[in-house]
C-alpha cells in the first residue's frame, strides 16, 4: 500500500484559518501550530491503522475502509465517518458530532510526498508530509 510509511507534517497552507472555522480558540491553534506531528500509517486488507504522535499527545486510530468509526480530534472534536479509497486516494468523509457540518479529507501520495487536503465549510487547508524514518 502506497501510504503504509511514516510521515512528519513538513508544512501547512491555511491551517490557522482552518482551524479558526473549525472554532477552535487562538490558543489551541497556536500550539497546534507547533505539534511536531508524526503519523504512521500501515494498512492489512481493509483494516488500517494510524499512529499519530505530536508533542501534545500519541493516539492509536484502527478503521476498516468504508466503516463508519468515531474519532476524537485533538482539541476533543469528535467526528464521526468513514475512511475510504477511491482510485490511488484515502478519502474522509466525517460530520462533525456536535453541529452535524462536514469535514471532508483527501490523502494522497505526490511524489515522495503525502498530501492531505481537508476542506470545513469551502474553506481548504492543504498539509503536506514528508517520509520520515524513526
Amino acid at each position: 500500500m502506497a501510504f503504509d510509511g511514516t510521515w512528519k507534517v513538513d508544512r501547512n497552507e491555511n491551517y490557522d484559518k482552518f482551524m479558526e472555522k473549525m472554532g477552535i480558540n487562538m490558543v489551541k491553534r497556536k500550539l497546534a501550530a507547533h505539534d511536531n506531528l508524526k503519523i504512521t500509517i500501515t494498512q492489512t486488507g481493509n483494516k488500517m491503522t494510524v499512529n499519530e504522535s505530536s508533542t501534545f499527545r500519541t493516539i492509536e486510530i484502527v478503521f476498516e475502509l468504508g466503516v463508519d468509526f468515531v474519532y476524537s480530534m485533538a482539541d476533543g472534536t469528535q467526528l464521526n465517518g468513514n475512511w475510504n479509497m477511491e482510485g490511488s486516494k484515502l478519502v474522509g468523509k466525517f460530520k462533525r458530532m456536535d453541529n452535524g457540518k462536514d469535514l471532508n479529507t483527501v490523502r494522497e501520495i505526490v511524489g515522495d510526498e503525502l498530501v492531505q487536503v481537508s476542506c470545513f465549510q469551502s474553506l481548504r487547508s492543504p498539509r503536506t508530509w514528508s517520509e520520515w524514518e524513526i
